[in-house]
């Protein structure tokens, strides 16, 4: 089986804040690298009260000081709302301080809404500029040359992974012309998600940093002991996507027994057109629906996130995950 990693975004529950959210983070990082996860990823979004990650590279040292080993990244940074000098510097400090743990992942969508992208001095054509911004930023990681006028300091001669992130064919294609490793997030824009892995494939150009095309895709993942727990426990995560198709989206809500009593039945195809690709169940459901998945999409790696209320089912969750891709490893001879 391939890789597997944790994508945060640090969800706040009802009647938290976001610093507990925040340290429960850590408690699923410090989880996740015990577990043998590969990288424990956060997600900038802004102005949405029940995600307390929007100050990504600020969360991202948190959870740095306080693991060890697993790689932490972002997943992602969106680009167009910061100057690439500043996420240059930002991630060269992150690299200085937990050297050859870092990866940076860029995506071109605001991560927010109108109101909220204006309170950042950004607008909506500032993505526009993204292939030159990804590319401006790469040039501040790498060693300078005699004549440059700029420095990333700390930053440049890091030479950090860079990815790009997207849940379309724009990214896929530019991740392709740049030669860059590409993470589709499929977890919640699954359309496209085999176009776009065919395209990066077809179109790729190897670079001085990946010589053949590598492929993250997302999933939610949600496992219990029995069906029945796991698909309770995914109840929030439904939950969460209809306050979000509604445009009032709030803060992580308890799980239910009967979720089907909160939607009408468009609403409910949208949750699950929206959340297509989640395996819910116990670790041999789940582990059969993964390889799959992996199977059909030849992804090189896989990122997982999983919107659970209670923390301790969130850790037993991603125990069991591991615990079930240990046992597939092994059957399949692999270390």
């Amino acid at each position: 089986m391939v890789p597997i990693s944790v994508l945060d975004l640090s969800f706040v529950r009802e009647g938290d804040t976001p610093r507990q959210a925040l340290l429960e983070s850590l408690e699923l990082a410090r989880k996740a690298e015990e577990l043998g996860f590969k990288r424990f990823w956060m997600a900038e979004h802004h102005g949405m009260a029940g995600v307390a990650s929007a100050a990504t590279s600020v969360a991202l040292s948190f959870i740095g000081a306080g693991t060890s080993s697993i790689r932490i990244g972002a997943g992602g940074i969106m680009l167009p709302n910061h100057p690439p000098l500043v996420i240059a510097e930002q991630f060269g400090t992150l690299e200085s301080l937990y050297p050859g743990r870092i990866d940076l992942g860029l995506g071109r969508a605001p991560g927010t809404d109108q109101k909220t992208l204006r309170a950042l001095r950004r607008t909506y054509d500032s993505a526009d500029t993204f292939p030159q911004d990804v590319q401006e930023l790469q040039l501040y990681f790498a060693h300078p040359s005699s004549d440059q006028a700029v420095h990333a300091v700390p930053g440049e001669g890091l030479e950090i992974p860079v990815w790009l992130l997207g849940s379309s064919l724009y990214s896929a294609q530019l991740a392709a012309y740049l030669g860059l490793p590409f993470a589709f997030a499929s977890h919640f824009a699954p359309e496209h998600l085999l176009s776009a892995l065919d395209l990066y494939r077809r179109e790729f150009r190897p670079s001085a940093t990946l010589p053949k095309p590598h492929v993250m895709a997302a999933a939610n993942v949600v496992v219990a002991d029995t069906d029945e727990e796991a698909e309770f426990l995914f109840s929030s995560a439904k939950l969460g996507v209809l306050s979000l198709l509604k445009g009032r989206p709030g803060k992580m809500e308890h799980p239910v027994s009967d979720v089907d009593a909160n939607w009408t039945e468009e609403e409910r195809a949208g949750v699950e057109r929206f959340l297509k690709y989640s395996f819910v169940g116990n670790p041999a459901k789940v582990r059969e629906a993964l390889t799959k998945f992996v199977e059909m999409t030849g992804a090189d790696e896989i990122i997982t996130t999983a919107r659970i209320y209670d923390l301790a089912a969130r850790l037993r969750s991603f125990e069991l995950l591991a615990s079930a891709f240990v046992a597939s490893r092994a059957a399949c001879g692999q270390p």
